[in-house]
């Protein structure tokens, strides 16, 4: 039994009936998740992180009955020396999982204890950072992935990002010229290339999959350019360079700007390598979000766990796991192209600034979320994509994924919920979207809608509905059909779509507070007409 229940350390992840602080009442117990990943034990609320994180040199696990144990560790107020011991309650879904987690415990204390410690209580590893908060196996399949010639074919063929970069750099001369460039994360070489037709004095291309042997020999193949350019094969974590950067360049984005976390990376070899007064292309990056309504998306997810719903499948009654498919179905963020139509109110966004953000920051995004409902209808989810910023001393470019905007292989991104919310026009959504970075070089996805009372009298009231769900971004459903035509009602006419590569963000726009509301690109009166012919 030991043993068996000793493989499940690689589970890493073990969901809570409840969770609730020792110092809090009793009532505040909610579900929750304990996570162990490169920086310990985390135990999840399943909508907040409790500020509380394990070591494994103090903690000490008391179980209470079969199924709820206490988890206690030292602590200490900050700035002062006195200790004291502070505690969650945690309580398991039944007994095998109950076992399961003390033993995981168990054999987590021994590997740390096997490592040793430093004198500043830190685990000794020869690791590097990347590998210290990256799984080993999702770090291989990442670096295979971009490792091949097809997968980076794909991207260079999506000429919004390709065509991009190139006028980005090319039309920045200035920036350029006679500059020292890190190129982070490599791939092909390509935006290296780019740097150097720039006039770049030298450009350090580092790349740390196979693609760096490929990027040698294209360089290679451009000899007017490859006497400028240097390939180093390695993680920007790790490598050293000959002299500092005036200059990074980057493709760090995924999908919903965060995914795979190279943005990390990213902002790492802006700290080691760039000089204080230098640029980095792309300087800024924007999460954009709006609610949805979309009937067919949601009977299509719907519909896919219909399966479960048989008595009788060969005899067997599937029904027992009809709700867990259910769920399961809306665990995946939906990656696909919509009709911007299909949003319902203005949308807003948050800004991330490449220049300035400390790696930490990009651990956990809390965003918290408020819009203006334009028509009555369901709300089905919430619609995000993302712009980055070329901030060029000559000319400001943008690179957008909108919606409505010539498609990228980077889409759009939708999250929806297993339980939509009613909405008439004027009434207020609020709610919350929390990213939380996991090891697989991704985040869980912690999203809450809630419809407000709305009318005369509506300041005295408070939250109507609220739907919840909690998704992974690291198993999204694809959905790459195209956009399906909605006809216009006899009275509307087209709304030109808003130009985003237009639009000029000054520094003192940075500094605003970082969720900022903005119009539609499509006038969303027609939803109205279009709910009742569904």
């Amino acid at each position: 039994m030991e043993e068996s229940l000793g493989q499940k350390w690689k589970q890493r992840e073990f969901a809570l009936a409840s969770v609730s602080d020792l110092s809090s009442a009793p009532s505040s117990a909610s579900p929750g998740i304990a996570r162990f990943d490169s920086d310990g034990l985390q135990i999840h609320h399943q909508s907040h992180q409790i500020p509380f994180n394990v070591d494994p040199r103090t903690v000490q696990l008391f179980k209470v009955s079969p199924v709820q144990s206490v988890c206690v560790v030292e602590g200490s107020d900050v700035g002062k020396k006195t200790l004291y011991s502070r505690g969650v309650t945690i309580q398991f879904r039944n007994d095998e999982e109950s076992a399961a987690f003390h033993c995981v415990v168990q054999q987590w204390k021994k590997e740390v204890n096997a490592q040793g410690n430093v004198r500043n209580g830190t685990i000794t590893t020869s690791k590097s950072k990347f590998d210290e908060k990256i799984e080993s196996s999702s770090a291989k399949m990442y670096f295979h992935y971009y490792g091949q010639l097809l997968h980076q074919q794909n991207m260079l063929q999506d000429y919004v990002r390709t065509g991009t970069y190139h006028a980005a750099v090319l039309e920045n001369r200035a920036d350029f010229i006679g500059r020292v460039v890190v190129d982070v994360g490599a791939g092909s070489g390509i935006l290296s290339l780019f740097a150097a037709q720039a006039g770049a004095k030298h450009v350090y291309a580092v790349e740390a999959s196979e693609m760096a042997e490929y990027a040698r020999k294209l360089i290679a193949g451009n000899p007017t350019l490859a006497q400028r350019i240097t390939v180093i094969k390695g993680k920007v974590e790790d490598v050293e360079l000959p002299e500092k950067a005036d200059i990074l360049i980057s493709e760090p984005m995924g999908t919903l700007l965060v995914n795979e976390r190279m943005l990390e990376s990213y902002v790492i070899a802006r700290d080691r390598f760039l000089v204080p007064t230098g640029k980095m292309f792309p300087g800024v990056g924007r999460i954009h979000m709006a609610p949805f309504t979309d009937e067919y998306l949601f009977i299509e997810i719907a519909n896919k766990a219909l399966f479960w719903q048989q008595q009788n499948y060969y005899g067997v009654d599937l029904t027992p796991l009809h709700g867990t498919a259910f769920q399961g179905y809306f665990s995946q963020p939906v990656v696909d192209a919509f009709d911007p139509r299909l949003l319902i109110a203005p949308s807003m966004f948050h800004v991330i600034d490449f220049t300035k953000i400390k790696e930490e920051e990009l651990y956990e995004i809390d965003i918290p979320l408020r819009f203006i409902a334009s028509v009555g209808t369901r709300v089905h989810g919430l619609a995000c994509w993302f712009d980055v910023l070329f901030n060029g001393s000559t000319v400001q470019r943008w690179l957008t994924t909108a919606p409505g905007s010539p498609t990228t292989h980077w889409y759009q991104l939708r999250c929806v919920l297993s339980q939509p919310i009613y909405v008439m026009a004027g009434q207020e959504i609020t709610g919350r979207l929390h990213l939380i970075a996991h090891n697989a070089q991704s985040y869980t996805i912690y999203l809450t809608l809630s419809a407000k009372m709305w009318g005369p009298g509506a300041e005295q009231g408070g939250i109507l509905q609220t739907s919840s769900c909690k998704l992974d971004l690291k198993e999204p459903y694809y959905r790459m059909s195209q956009p399906q035509a909605y006809a216009l009602a006899q009275d509307q006419q087209p709304q030109p779509l808003i130009q985003t590569q237009d639009i000029h963000i000054q520094s003192q726009d940075l500094d605003e507070p970082e969720i900022v509301q903005q119009p539609l690109p499509n006038s969303c009166a027609q939803i109205d007409s279009l709910m009742r012919n569904v």
